[in-house]
């Protein structure tokens, strides 16, 4: 799993208390089994909220919340070309071809935005295969929660 994040430069975390879900993503996912499954969404912004109590974020459902919370989902194709083998020695072969291997890529994003201004200020990302993920939804939310996870490790501290 491949995670990164972006924090506006300078900013202070120590003012935002509250959040609340952001209006959704008008952007399909760009794939079915993602835009039919109740338990991805669900799954997603459990793990994120479970995450940002942790940081002593507090969800509100009324009022005007200091952040707002948005994350965008997609599975794409992609080409790894395995070119580590000759690199290290492993293929001893005179012409060692790389290998070329096809996969389903998911990238999740998650976007939190201060509500005063509208701005974004901070983005997190996390890609990984999708294999056997789609179709089992203990390894589905195994690698949710991972992800949330490790996405919001570096999320700047709160309180």
């Amino acid at each position: 799993m491949t995670v990164g994040s972006h924090v506006e430069s300078g900013l202070d975390f120590a003012p935002y208390r509250t959040y609340d879900w952001g209006p959704a993503d008008a952007l399909p996912t760009g794939d079915p089994r993602l835009d039919r499954d109740p338990f991805f969404k669900d799954h997603v912004q459990g793990a994120v909220e479970k995450e940002l109590a942790g940081r002593g974020l507090v969800l509100v459902t009324s009022g005007a919340p200091d952040l707002l919370i948005h994350y965008h989902a997609n599975i794409t194709r992609r080409l790894d070309v395995n070119r580590v083998d000759r690199a290290y020695g492993y293929c001893y072969a005179e012409g060692c071809p790389g290998g070329v291997v096809e996969y389903e890529a998911g990238t999740l994003v998650l976007d939190i935005i201060d509500a005063r201004t509208n701005r974004l200020i901070w983005r997190g990302w996390a890609q990984n295969s999708v294999q056997d993920m789609l179709d089992d939804p203990h390894t589905m939310a195994a690698t949710i929660n991972e992800a949330v996870t490790r996405m919001l490790q570096k999320l700047p501290r709160t309180l």
